[in-house]
């Protein structure tokens, strides 16, 4: 035993981390007696065996990665970005059929009593049981549109290297007055959404009006900006019809608003027969415009995907540092 003591002992001071592992090995074979020896555990040749296994596992588990990386939810971003966008177009015109059929008598009623064909939107998503169906699409479609307007955000920053350094803080900040205009928009929509005119006129009359100017000035700052980013740049198609069309759009929203306003006041304080039908008219232009502006998202992210992974965090916080840039 003294003898075995002394060879592992003599081993492990050869191995540097090993010496844990053998002392014990030693102590072990002290305390049992000959039951150590009688197991033939006391062999030197045994027990440099066990060191050179010990010694190789331990060499070998630095290259094996401590935690494997995985992805729990992948999905193409740009399918999310097309759903998102259809949906309330999709559910605005079930509301409309639905409510026009089934409802005309409800959503043709106005203060002033006259004539009227073209309910607003107001009313047909105002009316049972299309009230709890846009309230719900409505909620499904602004879920995504938060994460969206800061994938935005980081989507404009990252081309900032396009531009001159004088033109670095101006054009910063316009990026976070359209991140700061772009979440103002989605609330004042929830906010009409689930404050309806016939339960709260004021309130839901002011939140409109929010949603109006926020949404007209989000629109031009988006195009102001994109200008700024991409003058004298080459263009993709994608890219081409995505500023073209984000101009006919806001050039839409622009005359649809100044006809909104007209018929408006018409309605408000004359009463004229068929002003709140154009009212509504322009109402569904400007909301319509609105849509399919966001639903421009489909040319500036066509291939992006969208995942969960869980992995090291240092290899997470290495690659968030090396990631490619958009050009």
């Amino acid at each position: 035993m003294q003898q075995s003591t002394g060879a592992a002992t003599s081993s492990a001071a050869d191995s540097g981390k090993g010496t844990t592992d053998l002392l014990l090995l030693s102590r072990s074979g002290g305390d049992g007696g000959g039951n150590s020896c009688s197991g033939g555990s006391g062999d030197p040749a045994a027990i440099s065996t066990t060191i050179s296994s010990k010694q190789q596992v331990e060499q070998e588990d630095p290259r094996e990665p401590k935690e494997q990386v995985a992805i729990h939810y992948l999905a193409s971003f740009h399918e999310l970005c097309v759903v998102t966008a259809l949906l309330p177009l999709v559910t605005l015109f079930t509301c409309f059929v639905t409510a026009y059929v089934f409802q005309y008598d409800d959503v043709h009623e106005t203060h002033c009593r006259v004539y009227n064909i073209i309910p607003s939107i107001s009313a047909i998503t105002g009316v049972s049981p299309q009230r709890y169906f846009w309230r719900f699409s409505i909620a499904l479609h602004i879920g995504p549109r938060i994460p969206i307007a800061f994938v935005y955000k980081n989507y404009y920053r990252s081309q900032l290297r396009r531009i001159s350094p004088a033109q670095v803080p101006q054009t910063s900040l316009l990026i976070t007055l359209i991140l700061v205009l772009n979440c103002i928009e989605i609330a004042a929509l929830g906010g009409v959404t689930y404050i309806s005119n016939r339960e709260n006129y004021p309130v839901h009359e002011r939140i409109f009006i929010t949603f109006m100017i926020c949404s007209l000035c989000y629109m031009l700052a988006t195009i102001k900006l994109n200008g700024i980013l991409n003058a004298g740049q080459t263009l993709s198609e994608q890219q081409r019809q995505s500023i073209k069309w984000k101009k006919i759009l806001f050039a839409v929203s622009i005359l649809s608003t100044i006809g909104l306003l007209v018929f408006f006041a018409k309605h408000r304080f004359y009463c004229h027969d068929l002003a709140f039908s154009w009212f509504a008219f322009f109402e569904y232009l400007i909301a319509i415009a609105n849509m399919l502006f966001h639903f421009t998202i489909i040319w500036d992210f066509p291939s992006q995907f969208m995942m969960i992974v869980q992995g090291p965090r240092e290899n997470l916080a290495q690659y968030l540092s090396t990631r490619p840039k958009v050009d």
